[in-house]
C-alpha cells in the first residue's frame, strides 16, 4: 500500500520515515515539503544510503492518484488547509497537527489563528486507538492526538470512565523533551538555555488543554475543567505526565491496578507497572509504548497516576502509523515492534 508524507523535514516527518521505511505493508511513494528537489539526506544525514528520495512540491491531485494514505506532518494552521485539499479524493488523510482535534470556536481561542473548515473538523475521527478502534477502522480522515493528550488521556481514562474520582479537581503536571517544540530554532530550546534547566511554560494556557478536556468530558460529562501545566525538560525525547485526582472512596493501589490491568490487558502498547514501580521516559524512548504506574494514598484519599511516552512515537508518528494500520485493516502493531532504546 502506497503512502505519502507532507512535512517531511520536521521531527514528526522524520520519525514517520524511520517507521515506514521498514514497515511490512506500507511503501513510501513520495515525500513532500515546501523545499523541492532536495535529497532527504540533505535535511537528515542519518538517512544517507538508506532512503534515496528527494522532496517534491505539494500537488494534492498527484498525491491522491499515487497513494492510498497521506500523512500531514505539518504545523497547525497549515494542515487544515492541506486536509481540505484532499477532501473528496480517493485517499485517506492522517493529520498529526491540532487543526482537526477541537471545534472551531475553541481552536481560535487556544491556537490563536483561523480554524480549519468546520465540516472537516466534524468529519475527522479522533484517533486514540485504545479507545476508538472501531471508529478509526472506518475513518477517511483522522486527527492524530497530541503528545500531551495521549499521555494524559491513556492514564486517566480508566478512573474517569468508571467514575472513581471527584470530577471537580483533576491536576495534570506534564513534562516534555525539547523535540516536542519542533525543529525550528528558538532561544528557549537552544542548548545553553535548555541544558541543566527545567522551565515551566504556558501555565494553564497550553493549547492541548481543551483537547484533553473534550475527551475526558465525553467519557464523563460531570467532569469540570482541569488544571494542566507543562514543563520543558533538558532531554531530546519523552513525555511524563503526573496526574493527581481525588478518589470518591477509599481504594487500595492493588484495586486500582486491577482495574487498569483489566482495561488495558489486550492493548499491545500499554504497559501497566506493578505496585510500587513507576516508569521513566528512557524506558519507552524510540518505542510506541505508553507505560503507566499508579499509587493510591490512603492518607489523603488521592490517586497519583504517572504515564510516560516517547513524544515522537506514541505522541506523534508511532500513533499515526498505528492508526494507519487500523484504517487499512492491518494488525495495529505492524511496523511498530521497536524495543525501547536503552540506555
Amino acid at each position: 500500500m502506497n503512502v505519502s508524507i507532507i512535512g517531511t523535514t520536521g521531527y514528526g516527518g522524520a520519525e514517520l520515515l524511520r517507521i515506514l521505511k521498514q514497515h511490512p505493508e506500507f511503501k513510501i511513494k513520495s515525500i513532500h515539503s515546501t523545499k523541492e528537489d532536495v535529497p532527504i539526506w540533505n535535511e537528515y544525514p542519518h538517512l544517507y544510503g538508506i532512503l534515496d528520495k528527494s522532496l517534491k512540491g505539494i500537488d494534492a491531485d498527484q498525491i491522491a492518484d499515487q497513494s492510498d494514505i497521506v500523512f500531514l506532518a505539518t504545523p497547525s494552521g497549515i494542515s487544515g488547509e492541506l486536509a481540505e485539499s484532499f477532501s473528496g479524493k480517493n485517499i485517506k488523510v492522517i493529520d498529526l497537527s491540532g487543526d482537526l482535534r477541537i471545534p472551531a470556536e475553541n481552536y481560535l481561542e487556544w491556537y490563536k489563528h483561523a480554524p480549519a473548515n468546520e465540516a472537516l473538523v466534524e468529519k475527522a475521527v479522533y484517533g486514540l486507538p485504545e479507545w476508538h478502534h472501531n471508529e478509526i477502522a472506518s475513518a477517511e480522515i483522522l486527527s492524530n492526538p497530541g503528545c500531551y493528550p495521549t499521555a494524559a488521556l491513556l492514564s486517566l481514562a480508566p478512573v474517569v470512565k468508571e467514575n472513581l474520582i471527584n470530577p471537580d479537581c483533576i491536576v495534570v503536571d506534564a513534562k516534555s523533551g525539547v523535540s516536542g517544540a519542533g525543529r525550528a530554532l528558538s532561544r528557549t530550546t537552544s542548548y545553553a538555555e535548555a541544558n541543566e534547566n527545567l522551565r515551566v511554560y504556558k501555565v494553564n494556557q497550553h493549547q492541548h488543554t481543551p483537547e484533553i478536556e473534550q475527551q475526558l468530558m465525553k467519557w464523563n460529562s460531570a467532569l469540570k475543567p482541569i488544571t494542566f501545566t507543562t514543563h520543558l525538560l533538558p532531554i531530546t525525547r519523552g513525555i511524563m505526565t503526573t496526574s493527581y485526582v481525588q478518589l470518591t472512596k477509599e481504594y487500595t493501589t492493588s484495586q486500582i491496578l486491577e482495574l487498569y490491568n483489566s482495561v488495558y490487558e489486550k492493548q499491545p502498547f500499554i504497559r501497566i507497572r506493578p505496585e510500587n514501580s513507576f516508569p521513566s521516559v528512557k524506558e519507552v524512548a524510540g518505542s510506541n509504548f505508553c507505560d503507566i504506574g499508579v499509587h493510591a494514598d490512603s492518607r489523603t484519599g488521592r490517586l497519583t497516576i504517572v504515564s510516560v511516552i516517547d513524544n515522537l512515537m506514541k505522541g506523534a508518528a508511532g500513533q499515526a502509523v498505528q492508526n494507519a494500520n487500523i484504517m487499512s485493516g492491518f494488525d495495529e502493531t505492524a511496523g511498530l515492534g521497536f524495543v525501547p532504546l536503552y540506555p
